[in-house]
């Protein structure tokens, strides 16, 4: 009875769309490093298709570029996101907010971090 709770549960929160992952953690990073850059991937998981139709970052400091041509059903897509890592030392938690055509609320993914002057 509990393995069946936790299917149903499980197909109930399942969305249209899937992310491999929502959070990037670039760990620790010198100051020296220059850019980093990371993926997500989405997946189509319903019978239409997807479009992205806008990726927003939290700040001037982040670059996305995502794709402009739909997902077909069972497919992926990437996002690729390259935070430019010149804000100096400290923790950093940059947001990337996800509109689609899959779903009114947006999704939103984090790039995070620590740059310090001479990374381990």
């Amino acid at each position: 009875m509990k393995t069946l709770l936790t299917i149903v549960l499980a197909a109930l929160l399942a969305g249209p769309i899937q992310f491999d992952k929502t959070v990037h953690d670039f760990g620790e990073i010198s100051t020296k490093a220059g850019k980093q850059t990371c993926t997500f991937t989405v997946t189509n998981d319903s019978d239409e298709d997807l479009s992205i139709l806008a990726v927003v970052p939290s700040c001037g400091c982040t670059d996305v570029v995502w794709p402009r041509e739909t997902i077909a059903p069972g497919k992926t897509g990437k996002i690729t996101a390259t935070y430019s890592n010149d804000e100096g030392v400290g923790l950093f938690d940059k947001t990337l907010t996800v509109y689609t055509s899959a779903q009114k609320k947006p999704i939103i993914l984090h790039l995070k971090g620590s740059v310090t002057k001479n990374a381990k």
